[in-house]
Order: C-alpha cells, then structure tokens, then sequence
C-alpha cells in the first residue's frame, strides 16, 4: 500500500513545485497521472511543463489520445490505469483505494486559497478514516519539513 503526501503550497506556485516532485517520480521510475479538475487546467500546466523551466525537459502528454500509455507522465482529468504515482493538484479528489493500488499519492493544494486549503482538509479526513497512511508537509520556512502524519505503516 502506498501513501499520501500532502504537500501545502505556500511560497511557490503550483508550476514551479510540480516538476521538481515529477522529477523525484521519474528518477524512481514510476509513470505518474496528474490529476487536474478540469481540461482548461490540464492544458495550462501542459503549457507550464513544456516552456518552463529551460534547461530541461520533463516527458510528458495531455490525454486524449491513443498514444496515452506511452507517456511517463500523463496530465488528465480522470483516474488512468497503469501508474505508480497519481499527483492530484487543484482539489482533484483521489479514492482510499486508488492510494491503496498505488506506490504513491500527491496532493498539492494552495495554502493561499481557502477553498483549496477546505478541501484538502476534507480529504485528509476522508483518507485518515480510512486508514491511508498520511504525511503533511509544508513549505512555510522556505524548505520542505514535514509537519504531521497519520496511520504510519507497521
């Protein structure tokens, strides 16, 4: 079973946290979907991943074509099959037993948007009660550190 890893944004946006976790998945060779709420979303970050930054490139593809099982990295709107990792981002919401199937869960949400900060409140609950093993961590101080964690695996 997997876990979940929260990761509350609060210095850096949402573009400029994603590739960093999205390098970490690959370089552990786990093909990773992330979740978006809507297709607008999805596009945008699609737009992100390939300008920004310049110095290098992370493989990765919008779905909706017959070519989505071959990228490693897979920006959609729905769960997928065959992946290790799902990134949820925006308030995309991930089951008990998708983190149960998988070697990783991310759920990035804005610190700075209350709605965002609600939701993922709201999923911690949900994930806890259903004894999903948790991490919270914060970028508050400038680095990653990690604040709290629930049902640790034995």
């Amino acid at each position: 079973m997997g876990a979940v890893y929260f990761y509350h944004l609060t210095r850096q946006p949402l573009e400029r946290t994603l590739p960093l976790l999205l390098d970490k998945a690959l370089d552990a060779d786990w093909r990773v979907e992330v979740r978006c709420p809507d297709l607008q979303r999805a596009a945008w970050l699609d737009e992100k991943l390939w300008l920004n930054p310049e110095d290098r490139f992370l493989p990765h593809g919008l779905a909706g074509s017959e070519d989505d099982n071959l990228h490693p990295v897979l920006l959609t709107t729905h769960p997928v099959e065959n992946v290790d990792c799902i990134i949820s981002v925006e308030g995309s919401d991930v089951s008990a037993d998708e983190v149960r199937e998988k070697d990783r869960v991310c759920i990035l949400f804005d610190g700075n948007d209350e709605t965002m900060l609600s939701h993922a409140r709201q999923q911690w609950k949900i994930l806890s009660d259903a004894k999903c093993h948790l991490q919270y961590w914060s970028e508050e101080t400038g680095h990653w550190k990690k604040k709290a964690e629930a049902n640790s695996p034995e």
